[in-house]
């Protein structure tokens, strides 16, 4: 797991919610995705372990294309 995502698990009044956070500093935090309506703990850990590994996969894609288009912006 890196540094900047993590997940945590909330119970709810009606079952269990999972939320990808990321790291903004040592002390403040932003949820970028969330999901709601897990009946158990394990699946909400589960869906969030699976969905953390494809959000840094997609992240690491867009900051790819992000920096490729800036450096052909600077030349």
């Amino acid at each position: 797991m890196s540094k900047k995502y993590s997940f945590q698990l909330i119970e709810k009044r009606n079952g269990w919610a999972a939320e990808i956070i990321r790291h903004i500093t040592s002390r403040r935090t932003i949820v970028s995705k969330r999901q709601l309506g897990f009946a158990t703990e394990s699946e909400a850990t589960e869906w969030a372990e699976k969905e953390l590994v494809e959000f840094q996969k997609i992240q690491a894609e867009r900051n790819k294309r992000r920096s490729a288009s800036k450096r052909k912006d600077q030349e």
